[in-house]
């Protein structure tokens, strides 16, 4: 994820053209504000939402935007394609400069999250986080009480040289379980699956963290979330 924070002489700079000593007498005559607060400090570090303006001209204001979306089967998780349609592509224009805050792959369904704020996104989909995501799992082949205690156990995968972090897993029924991973590799449940040679026949995510997947949810509908169900994705 790339670096949001920028030194506010450098912001100031690129907007106005000016040079160092410009920039500084601006700052200096105390015609700059951040946050609505007038700021002498060029090496004052902005945020991607810190709101800076010089008199009236407002330089930086942007805001937040989380949105959850339904994804649908055959839907790329991606900004861009030239085969697929992507997530984005059900959305309204307004929304092409947001990113996915952790993927799913061409065929799975379920909660998928975009968003333009950096920091969050890699809290959602960082490691250290470890953040809960649930999906159903339909498989070709019944299933066994072993299954649970190899995945709460973690799996070896030879190509990467890693352990997956142990996962729960519940038999729903002969078929079907539900799965809780607290990280995201490649193909993960398909891949663990794979071990006991039973392939992966629907993969649905319905629930990251503690935002779950509305029940009167059609496939490729979305909603925008608040700021406070947004950082409401971190409860425990």
């Amino acid at each position: 994820m790339p670096s949001y924070s920028f030194r506010l002489d450098k912001i100031i700079s690129q907007h106005t053209g000016l040079g160092k000593r410009g920039v500084k007498l601006l700052l200096a005559r105390q015609r700059v504000l951040v946050d609505g607060n007038f700021c002498t400090d060029a090496d004052r570090v902005i945020g991607q939402f810190t709101k800076v303006q010089i008199d009236d001209d407002i330089v930086q204001h942007n805001q937040p935007v989380y949105i959850l979306i339904n994804k649908p089967k055959g839907v790329v998780s991606a900004t861009s394609d030239t085969e697929h349609k992507t997530v984005l592509d059900l959305l309204p224009a307004e929304f092409s400069n947001l990113h996915i805050a952790g993927r799913l792959d061409l065929n799975s369904t379920g909660l998928l999250l975009l968003t333009n704020d950096g920091s969050w996104s890699s809290r959602i989909t960082g490691p250290e986080t470890k953040l809960a995501k649930r999906y159903r799992v339909t498989l070709q082949n019944p299933l066994s009480e072993e299954y649970i205690q190899a995945f709460a156990e973690g799996m070896y995968f030879g190509y990467e040289d890693i352990t997956t972090a142990p996962a729960q897993l519940q038999i729903v029924s002969d078929y079907v379980t539900d799965v809780i991973l607290t990280e995201g590799r490649y193909h993960q449940i398909k891949r663990m699956y794979g071990r006991f040679r039973n392939p992966v026949l629907a993969l649905h995510r319905y629930q990251v963290g503690s935002l779950r997947l509305p029940a009167d949810f059609a496939v490729g509908d979305y909603r925008q979330l608040s700021k406070v169900e947004a950082e409401g994705v971190f409860a425990s």
